[in-house]
Parts: C-alpha cells; structure tokens; sequence
C-alpha cells in the first residue's frame, strides 16, 4: 500500500493571500495559491484542496457566480482543468474537498488559483464555519504523476487562518447543583456569541444578584475584552436551600444560573461531558485545546477523549493518556484516559472506553487508517472479543449511537458496562435506554456530547448533520476523585440531561430495611447493605409488598411534565397543569429520526395556516441554528425548516381573535394535520410519519408556565416474581430532557 509521502519537499507549496483571523459564522472569501514543485502535475493529474469534514461552512458550487460559495480556479499557463466540490470524497477527517484535474499539464512555478467564495461577479462569499478553531487548515495533496495517489505537500505548506468568535448574544451563568453546608463552590458567569462559541468580545461590569444571599458574592464584576468568563472561587453556604444567581447588564437580564441545592448529604453533584475528539482524529482543533475548553470554557467537572480507535497511532494514545494525566487534579478537574472502540454495528458499534489510570492498552476495532505497527498488535474486530480482553482491567465501558450505533442486543457485559449513553449531538435515543431493559440489562443513564467541534461541555450543533446540543451528565459523588468517580460509576448514581444542568434526585423509601447492592448481584451477591432507603441506580432486594418512590425537580426553565417508568412501560405522567389550565398557547412539534444509522437526519419544511385566528407571537424550541429560526410570516402563517435526529423542533403560538370553529392546519414535506382548535388539548394530537418516532404534533399548554420545580412521591407494588426498573423522564418547557437512572427493586430474599 503507498504510504503517500513520495517527496512532499518537492509536491510544491500553497500560499493564503489573507490570513486575517474570520469571525465564526460570518460571510469571507479566500484566495488560494498553489504553485507547482519540481515535478509540475502531469497531464491528467490534480490537486486537491480539501477542509474537514466537520467543518460547516458553506457548501461550495460552480454555477451560480452570484450566490453563496461560489468557486472558481485558474492555472497560470492556460491549460484546461476540471474541478468541483464533493463531500466524503476524500480520505476522513478531510471530507469537504475541491479537486482540480488537469486536462492539460502544469510545469515547475506554474500555479493555480482557488478563489473560494469568489465575490468578483456578485457572490457574497463563503459563510465560514459557524465553530471557533485556531488554526483552520487548507489542506492540499498532489497527483504530480497522473497516478491518483495524493501526496501531501509539507506541512507548513497547508495554509491555516484562525476562526474566533463574536461578540455574545447568550449568557450563561453557572452554580454547581448540589454541595453541603459550608462546603466550597465557583460561581461563573460567561457569553457566547450567536453560533454558541464563548465570547472575549465583551468589555463592562456585570451585576450579580442571588436569592437567597450569598455572602462573599459580589454586586459587580468587571469582564473586560479579551476575558472569556468571570470566576469566582471558594464561595460557601451554611444555610440549607437552593439559591440562585441573576447576572443583569444595567436593567436587562442577562442569564438566571441552574439553582443550587444546599442539602446535607452523602454525596455532592459534579458534571462531566466524557465524550468528543479532536482534530487528530475526525474532530476540530488539538487534544490540548480540547481539554483546555472543558475545564476552561464549559467549565465541566470531568472529562475525557474519545477519538476513533481506527485513527489512533501508539503515539496519540501516549498523547492522550499524558494530557489526562497532567489535567488530571483531584478534587478540581478529572480528567479520564480513553478511546472509543468503533466497532461496524453488525460486531457491536460505537462504545466508549475510560481507564481509571493511565497506560492501559488500547484495544482498537481495526487499524483502517493508521498503520502503526510500532507495538504488539492488540486488536480486537469484534464486541465480545473486547470484553473478553478488558476482562480485569479497571475500566468502565458505555455503547452509545453515533455514526454506527451500539447493538446492545448483540452483547452486554454486566461487569464492564454500567450504563447506556441515551442523548449526544447526535441526537436523543430513548431507544437504546428501551432496548437495554428490555434485555433484562441493569443500566445506568448518561449523555455526552459525542463532540467534534472542539467544544466539550457545551457542544452546539452549528449548521451540519449534528441536530441536538450536547448532553451532560451529573454524578452523585462523595468526592472529586477518580476513585469515587468509578465507584459511583459502576453503581449506576448519576443522572442525564440534554445539556442543561438542574437538580434531580429519584429516590426509594421501605417500610423496612432492604439489601441494596454495592455490586451486581449476579456476580456478587453478598455485596449489599442493609438500608431503608436506596437512590437512583442502585439494585434493591426487599420484603415488602410496597416502596415509596419520590421524585425532585429544580431547574432554571418550568417544568412541563414528569414521567415515571418501569422499564418500557410508562406508569405516569404529572404535570404542572391540567386541562383547565391551558390558555392560548399551541406548540407544534417535529420529531424523530428516519433510522438508527447515519442516515438518522430527518429534513423538515412546514407550514402552519390559521383559519378564524391569529397568532400574536412565537418561539422556537431547540432551534439551535440562528439562520434558520421559524418565522411568523403573517398574522395567521408560521413557516419553518428544521432537521431532527432522535430530538425535537417544537413551535409555540400564541394565539387571539379566536372565533368559533377556528381551525390550524399544519402541513410539512412528512405529512399533513388539520384540526379544530378546539379539539386540540394538553394531550398531543399525534400523525405518525415512519421511521422510528418520527412523528408530526400539536398540542395546547397554559399561556404562561413558571413552575420551575415539582416534587412527587408515589406508591410503587412490588410483585413477587421479576423486577422492576422505575425511573424518571424529565421535560422542561424550553425542550431539555432529563433521565434519572432507574432503581432496580425485586422482592425475596437471596
């Protein structure tokens, strides 16, 4: 197989006329030069000219002069060429790729001239990605032989430019969601400009305001230009209860931060996002600067990487266990050392793969591109064949759905994976969460962001295939600390969020005490305490007939609903409303995804027309991208474009002038609704569309909700034969969903 690198010294050399640093997601236009080495470019050879595959900048043409990414090239000596734009024609992570075929033949000095975004006959240019990078590459390779094996050209010959953000259009402020009394905490405050990357571009003085009072708590802070966040360390509480903080500029509310629960307790709240790559696998920037971001910009509480093991050479995976290590502080920042095994799904699919210590083996799924044989090889092409090599390693292993997803029915290893990723940038999966306990699998819940655009912890999914922002998930531990990371870890304390970060405890009373496994009691039954209470993920034993589950809820958005489940089979549903409650307001909701690989993306277009109403105003719920928000066309027509993968667009409408037999009729590219107003109720009205949840809806909910927290305590049966896996399904009103890892809770003795 060629190796690719025949005499890049000679390949030639390319040149980026402007190298002034580009504003995320805003209109440009480059120049590109490539001037031919010693060999030129045979008769029918090329060059190409290829960005990340991640990069969602503007898709390039060739035939429309004056419209959005137009491209043009042109050889200095006249000879004819070829070229055009084409995705996932080239070798990944270089996916978006111009090339350039000579129908001619360049000579030594010769050149070509890339104008990407060509402005000359009215084209307003490229839309650069809509994602921060510090050193945006062009990368070019060279068929100088007509023998279609590209050669790079020297790496200091691809030319860069760095994207940085814009000034901030949404403000963040954050709390940690649960610390005892007296117990230190950060309080930070940050913008992030329109396509969510964090801003420098602020210089005033910020006003903070907590309920209750929070001593040590400034009333102003100065942020200047330049200065990403304001943080504040060592604050402490004494007095139980949950506290919030507003950050206001002069007279607006900027951002109100997650509430703070202060609570005397076993266990404190740490968050962590453990899933996303960098730019030396199929992501966006360095592992350095991938780390720096989740302890410096999302300012999560743990993290770690998960390149493609297929992409990882001996030498990254020393790279990467020596970045955890480093980041790694205990008691500040956890840091994890891991790969993702990315398996094809017909021999298990994606899961990720985290190490309590570093210098563990990397077991990859194939070598398909790298071709490092500088150590042993340790592969292992199939799932089972993982298990059985991490047999007695220390190591916790999650399947997940990315671009192939995990087929948990094709194996399971109870004593290496102790919980599912249900919600990533992919988009949201209950099905791998059903899937699981309908397999009879004890799992845990988490989300993460599956990442790749440099952005752990806070993972917007920009302009690309990527239709969710990133999950989150909070770990109940003692302490930050590996050791009890892994502990609570594999006994399933942790709850998932899609992004957000509220307060949730799910926990089990009994009348009597009850062993609650420390372990999987099918491994180890005799691990277990005796205790009269047990909280989510645990697995309990009992005697009774009965338990009392209790539900918790804090957030910073209302509460819509709160689900209760066993296993697939939902038990309840509790809203904050009822149906005498609900006011002018519809939400419309496109949902869904077309199949569980990577052709999940669901394309929406819809249009909503009222008939004896109008609508006084809208909001889009989990409409991420900031070009393409539905619009109120006119007084009785809503239009919009989305994309859903798993997730949710939803439209609320309020609506007036509401006569008597008033009608909407909600019509998309997916399928049609048309109802009466008045039949429609807080119970949606449901058009199934195919694929898998892939559903049109309209339901109506009260004008206004502002119940940020709800509390529940329910009676549970407990049947003498099987087990039962009760857990929470958390919707808030601004579309973030949370799942509180089931109890596992079966009555008799061992």
């Amino acid at each position: 197989m060629p190796d690719h690198s025949y005499r890049p010294d000679l390949m030639g050399h390319t040149k980026l006329i402007d190298t002034t640093p580009v504003v995320a997601g805003s209109m440009a236009s480059f120049t590109l030069v490539y001037t031919a080495g010693k060999f030129g470019i045979d008769d029918l050879g090329g060059v190409r000219v290829a960005m990340r595959t991640h990069s969602d900048m503007t898709p390039l043409q060739t035939t429309d002069p004056s419209a959005p990414g137009y491209l043009t090239v042109e050889a200095s000596n006249g000879a004819p060429i070829e070229y055009a734009f084409e995705y996932k024609r080239n070798i990944r992570p270089w996916g978006n790729c111009i090339t350039v075929l000579c129908k001619g033949f360049l000579r030594p000095d010769d050149t070509l001239t890339f104008r990407i975004g060509d402005t000359r006959q009215g084209s307003p240019g490229v839309r650069m990605q809509t994602h921060c990078e510090s050193a945006f590459q062009f990368r070019v390779t060279v068929d100088a032989f007509a023998s279609v094996d590209y050669t790079p050209v020297l790496e200091e010959h691809h030319p860069t430019v760095a994207i940085v953000p814009g000034p901030p259009v949404i403000w963040k402020a954050i709390l940690p969601t649960l610390r005892r009394p007296g117990e230190p905490f950060r309080f930070i405050a940050k913008g992030e400009d329109r396509w969510g990357n964090p801003s420098d571009q602020f210089e005033r003085r910020l006003r903070l305001s907590a309920t209750p009072s929070i001593d040590g708590l400034p009333e102003q802070v100065a942020l200047a230009k330049g200065q990403f966040s304001v943080v504040m360390d060592d604050l402490k509480i004494t007095a139980p209860g949950d506290y919030r903080i507003e950050v206001t500029d002069g007279d607006s509310l900027l951002a109100t931060s997650n509430p703070m629960r202060i609570a005397d307790s076993p266990f404190a709240h740490y968050w962590s996002d453990m899933h996303g790559q960098s730019g030396e696998s199929i992501g966006t920037g360095t592992a350095r600067e991938y780390f720096t971001f989740a302890r410096d910009r999302s300012f999560v509480d743990i993290t770690g990487h998960q390149a493609n093991d297929f992409q990882v050479s001996d030498t990254f995976w020393d790279e990467i266990n020596a970045l955890a290590a480093e980041f790694n502080v205990e008691g500040q920042f956890l840091c994890l050392p891991g790969y993702e095994w990315s398996g094809n799904t017909g021999l298990g699919g994606d899961h990720n793969i985290w190490y309590r210590t570093e210098g563990r083996p990397i077991y990859r799924s194939s070598r398909a591109l790298i071709s490092d044989t500088t150590r042993p090889e340790t592969d292992c092409h199939d799932v089972k064949d993982l298990f059985g090599a991490l047999q007695g390693e220390d190591v916790i292993v999650v399947p997940h759905v990315g671009g192939r997803f995990a087929d948990v029915s094709y194996a399971h290893d109870a004593r290496l994976e102790p919980s599912v990723e249900v919600h990533s940038s992919w988009g949201t999966f209950d099905w791998i969460v059903e899937q699981s306990l309908q397999n009879g699998h004890r799992i845990g819940i988490v989300a993460g962001s599956d990442g790749h655009k440099g952005r752990p912890g806070a993972s917007y999914p920009g302009d690309a295939k990527f239709g969710s922002y990133g999950g989150l998930t909070c770990h109940l531990l003692p302490s930050l600390t590996r050791d009890d990371l892994f502990e609570e870890f594999r006994r399933r304390h942790h709850y998932a969020t899609t992004g957000t970060r509220l307060f949730l405890s799910a926990d089990m009373a009994f009348d009597a005490p009850a062993q609650v496994y420390t372990r999987n009691p099918d491994f180890e039954p005799n691990a277990f305490v005796w205790q009269s209470t047990a909280i989510m993920g645990d697995i309990v034993r009992t005697d009774t007939s009965t338990a009392q589950i209790s539900v918790e809820v804090s957030a910073t958005s209302p509460v819509e609903r709160v689900q209760l489940f066993d296993g697939t089979r939902l038990l309840e549903t509790v809203q904050p409303f009822d149906e005498a409650e609900i006011g002018a307001r519809v939400r419309i909701i496109c949902k869904g995804q077309e199949t569980r690989g990577r052709g999940r993306l669901v394309k929406w277009t819809g249009q909503a027309r009222l008939t004896g109403a109008c609508a006084t105003r809208i909001a889009a719920v989990n409409y991420y991208n900031p070009d393409k928000q539905p619009q109120l066309t006119a007084p009785d027509q809503i239009d919009w474009v989305t994309v859903t993968t798993g997730g949710f667009s939803a439209i609320d409408v309020w609506l007036a002038q509401v006569e008597a037999g008033a009608e909407i009729k909600v019509e998309t590219n997916l399928g049609t609704l048309r109802l009466a107003l008045s039949d429609i109720g807080v119970d949606p009205v449901v058009l199934d569309c195919g694929g898998i949840d892939k559903t049109l809806s309209v339901q109506r909910l009260p004008d206004v909700l502002d119940q940020t927290t709800l509390s529940l305590t329910r009676s549970v049966d407990l049947p003498t034969v099987g087990e039962r896996a009760i857990f929470a399904r958390v919707s808030l009103e601004d579309g973030h969903v949370a799942w509180s890892s089931p109890i596992y809770i079966c009555r008799g003795t061992p």
